[in-house]
């Protein structure tokens, strides 16, 4: 409420009613303060659209690792340890069981399945269903902050799932090492190498004609059942095993086995897997900004 009573030439504010607050920010002001924090002021509505599915997420997260652990930890787990003569290599600890090994890949595949979810219909949805990024799009907002507000968003998500499937590995006690909770990371950034090349092929898609459906099937498929996930990479014949050599679930799967449960590979390896990882998400993200100018214009 602005004070009429004033002296002539004495500064005027405005303040709200009740709350005595500073009355909203003049157009310039607004505008010059999304260009600058555009991209958290979009992360912020893409966190709160999860709102309308957060029951979904929340079910998602607590049942998935529930099914899959029950399924490995009682099921095929307790048949491979019965029926196996050969050890899984455990590193410093010895031997593992089939569930401590194959736990750190199930946390990785959930962190990838959530990727490819959220950049692709979700991404197909802001362009052209219910074109959610022309309004922003429109304001001072640029482009590349749509994006970025949309990375940090999955990212939030994906922490969210790591993390709770974490905890379920470890009451079902598939975790050996005290460093095993950089998996909730190492598999978060799996999801991210993923995610931000899938989110810039969503971007260039004008018509939906079953393309994310094929990249279920013939890439998110191939990539979990070729990446070491149920058993060593090695294993596999030479023809099919640089799926795994190309695959961010393979390379998350490695470095969770690393602080899991002590797994033994040399250290440029390991430098090798975080490496790799983090340049899948600097060109995902590179050409998702750009795809994004694009179709935007801006």
């Amino acid at each position: 409420m602005t004070d009429h009573h004033a002296p002539s030439g004495a500064k005027i504010v405005d303040r709200h009613p009740v709350l005595g607050l500073r009355s909203p920010l003049t157009p310039a002001e607004s505008a010059a303060k999304a260009r600058k924090f555009g991209s958290i002021y979009y992360a912020e509505h893409w966190l709160r659209k999860l709102k309308g599915y957060g029951w979904t997420v929340v079910m998602t997260s607590v049942g998935t690792p529930l099914v899959y652990l029950f399924a490995m930890g009682v099921g095929l787990a307790t048949l491979v340890d019965a029926n196996s003569n050969a050890s899984l290599d455990g590193g410093s600890a010895g031997p593992v069981s089939y569930l401590v090994f194959v736990a750190p890949a199930l946390l990785a595949t959930a962190a990838i399945m959530v990727a490819s979810e959220e950049n692709t219909y979700s991404v197909m949805d802001g362009f052209k269903w219910h074109r959610t990024y022309y309004g922003p799009n429109a304001s001072p907002l640029s482009s590349a902050q749509l994006v970025n507000g949309h990375v940090v968003g999955v990212s939030v998500r994906l922490l969210m799932t790591t993390g709770i499937y974490f905890l379920f590995l470890l009451l079902f006690g598939a975790v050996q090492e005290g460093t095993g909770w950089i998996m909730i990371f190492s598999a978060a950034l799996a999801g991210l190498a993923f995610g931000l090349p899938l989110m810039a092929y969503a971007a260039s898609i004008v018509e939906d004609k079953g393309q994310f459906a094929m990249v279920q099937r013939f890439v998110v498929m191939p990539l979990f059942l070729f990446s070491g996930t149920f058993f060593p990479l090695d294993a596999m014949p030479l023809a099919v095993r640089w799926i795994g050599w190309i695959s961010p679930l393979w390379h998350s799967t490695e470095l969770g086995r690393i602080v899991s449960y002590g797994y033994s590979e040399p250290g440029v390896l390991t430098v090798v897997h975080v490496l790799y990882l983090l340049l899948l998400c600097a060109v995902g993200l590179y050409f998702a900004r750009r795809n994004y100018v694009r179709r935007l214009g801006k």
